[in-house]
């Protein structure tokens, strides 16, 4: 897999936890179990990550990269598929990673917010 970085980036985000479906074949990344990133493979069994961004965002990254395309098995507006095997710069990846993470984050009660940011 050519981003090796990634698993780590993604738990080194606040409040981040992962785990497994194995029904999937995914491991999910998430804050108090909503997810933020979904790493697994598409129908052609090729490795991707799959990340929430803001629709406009989400679409001018579409028509830059070839490598993104609308979420695999996902909101097709709202989730977005990188291809692990692609040509996407590590900042534009590491991008995308935290505005996924920033959205979950930011969608979750202040109490729980708060809660993360100081534990």
């Amino acid at each position: 897999m050519k981003y090796s970085w990634l698993d780590q980036y993604c738990l080194n985000k606040k409040g981040a936890e992962k785990d497994f479906q194995v029904e999937w074949n995914a491991t999910r990344y998430m804050i108090r179990g909503k997810m933020f990133a979904l790493q697994g493979c598409n129908k052609e069994n090729k490795p991707i990550i799959t990340v929430k961004l803001d629709p406009m965002y989400g679409d001018f990254l579409r028509r830059q990269y070839k490598d993104i395309v609308p979420g695999y098995y996902m909101n097709k507006t709202h989730w977005n598929s990188l291809s692990l095997d692609g040509d996407v710069p590590d900042d534009v990846v590491k991008d995308m990673l935290d505005k996924s993470h920033e959205l979950i984050f930011n969608s979750l009660s202040k109490k729980v917010q708060k809660e993360i940011s100081n534990g």
